[in-house]
């Protein structure tokens, strides 16, 4: 079941164009079903079909700031067009009224699916961990990228120059472990919310 992903930038009309970066960042190592394209203005949409790399790519979304996110779920038309653009189906629909909500919304993230029970229960987990990875502080994200990149907390804390308790101290800090435990959650109830 395939997803889309509808992300606009925030304040737009103040702030300079952050598209161009973000497009290179969506089409580099992110795998698609059709590729991320700039719809209008600062607004880019991709189709994915895996809910694992779209948790994943909201939570990137959600740390580097300034982005509006509208998750849709639910089936397209097809076949699918060579152009994300030229897409039709409910999983556009979702997705354009999931952004729209997001603009609206403290977190900036929004999901609307063919089951709109799991999509909320999606966007409250997605929220969740979106409130997570916005008050991480600086050391704490430090601790996670090594320890996520595969390194153990003992690698970690000589990459870093401290000690591994103190390693353990911002993964606690930094709510790693409720992460860990809530991606999966989250990529069910976005299986769910496809329908």
């Amino acid at each position: 079941m395939p997803y889309v992903l509808t992300v606009d930038q925030q304040g737009s009309r103040r702030t300079p164009d952050r598209g161009a970066d973000l497009l290179g960042r969506l089409t580099d190592g992110v795998p698609t079903v059709r590729p991320f394209e700039r719809t209008a203005g600062e607004e880019f949409q991709g189709v994915l079909a895996d809910p694992v790399v779209v948790v994943d790519l909201v939570l990137r979304l959600v740390r580097e700031g300034g982005w509006s996110i509208g998750v849709g779920a639910g089936t397209v038309q097809a076949p699918l067009p060579d152009s994300t653009r030229a897409g039709a189906g409910a999983a556009y629909l979702c997705a354009r009224r999931a952004v729209d909500a997001a603009r609206q919304r403290g977190v900036r993230l929004a999901v609307r699916g063919a089951v709109p029970p799991d999509a909320g229960d999606a966007q409250a987990v997605l929220s969740a961990l979106a409130v997570v990875v916005q008050r991480r502080s600086a050391p704490a994200w430090e601790a996670i990228e090594l320890v996520g990149a595969g390194c153990t907390q003992a690698a970690a804390a000589a990459a870093l120059g401290v000690s591994r308790q103190a390693v353990g101290q911002r993964l606690t800090a930094g709510l790693w472990e409720l992460e860990r435990e809530l991606r999966p959650t989250a990529a069910r109830l976005l299986t769910r919310a496809a329908g």
